[in-house]
């Protein structure tokens, strides 16, 4: 599936990182829209339609989820097994990207089914290779 048919979803705490991977979108041609989440439970909560969130034309059920383990409030282990228990979001595809290179969590996101284990490049040209590598770029 094209990631301009769907909506990718950011969950990430880090300003930094933010800006990193609206660079590298850009630049890798990606233009499917950007939800952000910045905790866990704010994630949870968008992938739930709870609250502001409710909407969901506004804030579409995510093709892709991009997912940093060590957040505020939640963390993306919790995020992660809670949504591996919902059957409404069991085609969202999980691509866990931290700066843990930890073989122990790279082991328990692979327990619950994540689809990728990304360790965050220092930049954006290297983050831009990783998305063009993951998501499909619209058709010309």
């Amino acid at each position: 599936m094209s990631a301009t048919c769907g909506t990718i979803l950011l969950v990430e705490d880090n300003e930094d990182d933010v800006f990193f991977m609206r660079r590298a979108l850009k630049e890798a041609g990606i233009t499917a829209p950007l939800h952000l989440a910045s905790d866990g439970q704010e994630a949870i909560n968008y992938l739930a339609g709870a609250g502001k969130y409710s909407e969901r034309t506004l804030y579409p059920i995510p093709t892709y989820v991009f997912l940093d383990l060590k957040l505020p409030y939640k963390s993306g282990f919790e995020v992660f097994a809670w949504v591996r228990e919902q059957g409404c979001l069991k085609d969202c595809v999980i691509i866990i990207l931290t700066s843990s290179p930890e073989a122990r969590d790279r082991e328990r996101t692979k327990q619950l089914g994540a689809n990728c284990y990304l360790v965050k490049p220092p930049g954006s040209d290297a983050l831009r290779e990783i998305l063009c590598a993951h998501l499909e770029k619209p058709s010309s």
